[in-house]
């Protein structure tokens, strides 16, 4: 995983800007309508709504397709139902329906027609036809109990004829639905302006006739029922909520009521109508059908009520992506009644919401590889999802679409971005690096964020120089075939330990390697890995004399010199060829530590600057204060010995030894120094050296301005 930097944050911040912009624009704002229509199918699938219709405010009375093949009403022009709708609406009153509202329009009568019928129109020989159901309706209306339903249009209105405007006298309500641009019904209007003044809408007016209560529209345009501040994203409208998918609202076909008319089951009616808000509507194949937010599940057009006189029709139940209008209308009815309806977030915490998805995958793309910022959107995205539904069974709508195509667009863009401009440096210095540093090296450089300054730099880093001892009177006794599989392997088992503890080999100097740690791969603990890997090579070493066939006989050692500091890293060199290296008195300083090597008989020599860094990792012997050519200060030099506590009995009575001998020689105590080095001179060659420069001065005291620093004069 990737760091991320200032600049990367800024371009993903401009990218989920611009991706959220664009998906919650206004050309694209059917995509909120999209989210209510998956948020409804996903809801009804794995939730599901199982209500009992019996329990629904609103039913509906259906004109359908058993209406129409059952006698009287077979064959029969709808002008002549009108006596027995009549008829069936007074019993339906009788039940006790708190309201009827009328989703169907008679906009013309039987006795208004001009068709011949012998002498006279057939109009004029049918006069007082609809006199029966004029007065049920005129009585109805004057309880209260009865809307009508208008058309509102300035081109093509649609209203009842003026017999039963003036029967019902003003109780006619608009049926006009609210269609998005995409002729997709998901809200509903609550009022109309009429003459100037708001009036509601049908739905609007049954639940408010059944609630008791009436409509008012407060200061910032919001509808309120009964206490219910109807939530409108769309001004004036209010979000349908097909919890059930249209089965919880019960329809009773209006060709079985007619029949229980004439059977004279009033109890019936009283079971079925108690309380109810009855909408009388068709439910056909071929008429009034409309595409709601239900169109991707499919939903249905109600569920079949008991039946009273007429045997039940071989059930035909199933979804489709339209549904019968009047089942929009009663959905509103009894959102508006049990304080249901679809709750939307607002533009601007959509725009919000979809920006900070769409962020989140920026940054993710950034960090990621490519397939990893799929798998991430497709995770949040799904996290997202499940949360979005589970909002939505209490009527809470959060953006669905926009967050999951601005985030998926952010992912392009950002993918883009990095391949143009974030990643070219990254190509680079894999490019650049790839034979000279470990896979992992580069991973670590890659992830850390903090790429080398190719054009140089200062770093602090640790050096190592190595170099094999008395190689080239070595070398002369071997072929060169001979000679070039020993420096393979040896070069090959070296670089693997000092790549694999996070170093850089800078270059091969004939048996001589060059190292640094802390560079390009930026480590803190630099040195603690350099000294680790020279302990690792110096074990190696002994086992590649023991083991390998190519180095038996030759019994290889090799000294090594670490020195940490600063030092300038980057791609030095001509203009036409260059190398990354490193350049500064701590390399100088490495590269004589490690000769010095040779004066103590030691293999691996660090200076206090790297013991420093290393802390209490490590168990060290100090050797001495040495200043090296061309260094003017001196320099207190240490032999690691093993990682702290893992040093040997015999290691730790040296290094005791060798220390109590160190504290006499530097208070001129020269006899005494001689006593203690010589305890472990026979094993170690540096209390041997000791030894011998503390007997000599011991005999010839040194002058009174004596410092106890070793000056070498060669490298």
């Amino acid at each position: 995983m990737r760091r991320i930097g200032r600049r990367d944050m800024v371009a993903a911040i401009l990218i989920a800007l611009l991706a959220g912009g664009v998906f919650t624009s206004p050309p694209l704002e059917t995509l909120q309508g999209l989210s209510l229509d998956i948020l409804t199918a996903l809801r009804g699938k794995i939730i599901g709504d199982r209500r009992d219709p019996a329990t629904s405010p609103v039913v509906v009375v259906a004109i359908d397709g058993e209406t129409y093949d059952t006698p009287p009403f077979k064959g029969s022009p709808t002008q002549t139902w009108t006596r027995e709708i009549g008829r069936v609406l007074g019993s339906i009153t009788e039940g006790g329906a708190k309201v009827i509202g009328f989703d169907v329009i008679f906009p013309s009568s039987i006795e208004q027609s001009e068709i011949p019928f012998g002498e006279a129109p057939l109009g004029a020989r049918m006069k007082g036809f609809d006199r029966d159901y004029l007065i049920a309706l005129r009585r109805l209306s004057d309880s209260g109990k009865l809307v009508l339903g208008e058309i509102l249009s300035n081109d093509h209105p649609d209203r009842p004829d003026r017999a039963q405007q003036l029967a019902v006298k003003n109780n006619i309500r608009a049926l006009n639905v609210h269609t998005d641009s995409d002729d997709v019904i998901r809200r509903m209007p609550l009022s109309f302006s009429i003459a100037g003044q708001p009036a509601p809408a049908m739905a609007v007016e049954l639940a408010a006739r059944a609630l008791g209560a009436k409509p008012e529209i407060g200061p910032t345009g919001m509808t309120n029922l009964s206490g219910y501040a109807v939530p409108s994203a769309v001004p004036n409208t209010l979000t349908l909520n097909f919890r059930g998918l249209g089965r919880d609202v019960p329809a009773y076909s209006f060709a079985d009521l007619r029949a229980c008319v004439e059977k004279g089951d009033r109890d019936f009616f009283r079971r079925a109508f108690e309380g109810k808000v009855v909408l009388l509507g068709t439910i056909l194949n071929f008429e009034d059908r409309k595409l709601t937010s239900m169109r991707l599940s499919g939903g249905y057009d109600g569920s079949p009520g008991s039946r009273c006189a007429l045997p039940a029709p071989a059930s035909t139940a199933k979804t489709r992506s339209d549904v019968a209008g009047v089942f929009v209308h009663a959905t509103v009815v009894r959102s508006l009644i049990e304080q249901d309806a679809v709750t939307e977030l607002g533009s601007p915490m959509r725009t919000i919401l979809t920006f900070a998805f769409a962020a989140i995958i920026a940054c993710a793309a950034r960090m990621l590889a490519p397939f990893g910022a799929v798998i991430a959107w497709l995770a949040l995205t799904a996290v997202y999802t499940a949360a979005a539904v589970g909002v939505f069974v209490h009527a809470l709508a959060l953006p669905l679409t926009e967050p999951a195509l601005a985030s998926l667009a952010a992912l392009a863009m950002m993918t883009g971005y990095r391949f143009v401009l974030a990643d070219r440096d990254e190509r680079f210095l894999r490019k650049s690096f790839a034979l000279y540093l470990a896979p992992e090296v580069i991973e670590t450089m890659v992830a850390s964020g903090k790429m080398p300054a190719l054009g140089g730099e200062m770093r602090n880093v640790t050096m190592f120089f190595s170099d094999l001892s008395g190689f080239s009177s070595i070398a002369e006794t071997m072929t060169p075939g001979e000679l070039v599989t020993l420096m393979n392997e040896y070069l090959s088992a070296m670089t693997d330990i000092i790549e694999g503890h996070g170093g850089y080999v800078d270059k091969y100097i004939g048996d001589s390697i060059v190292a640094m740690f802390g560079a390009p791969a930026d480590d803190p603990a630099h040195a603690r890995n350099a000294v680790r890997a020279a302990l690792k090579c110096h074990g190696k070493l002994a086992e590649l004399n023991a083991r390998h066939p190519a180095f038996a006989g030759h019994g290889l050692s090799h000294r090594i010199g670490l020195n940490s500091g600063e030092a300038v890293v980057g791609n030095i060199g001509s203009r036409r060829r260059f190398n990354y290296t490193v350049m500064s008195d701590t390399v100088n300083v490495a590269s004589r530590l490690e000769g010095a090597n040779k004066y103590y008989g030691t293999a691996i020599m660090a200076s206090e600057a790297t013991v420093a860094q290393t802390g209490d990792t490590f168990a060290w012997r100090e050797l001495d204060a040495i200043r090296v050519m061309g260094r003017g200060e001196a320099i207190r030099v240490f032999e690691p010995l093993a990682e702290m506590g893992a040093e040997t009995a015999a290691q730790a009575k040296v290094a005791a030894a060798y220390a109590e001998g160190l504290t006499c020689w530097r208070a001129r105590e020269f006899a005494k120094a001689a006593d203690a080095f010589g305890k472990t001179a026979e094993t170690d060659p540096a209390s041997a050296l000791f030894e011998k420069r503390a007997r000599a001065l011991a005999a010839s005291p040194p002058p009174s301005d004596w410092t106890p620093v070793n000056i070498l004069e060669g490298k």
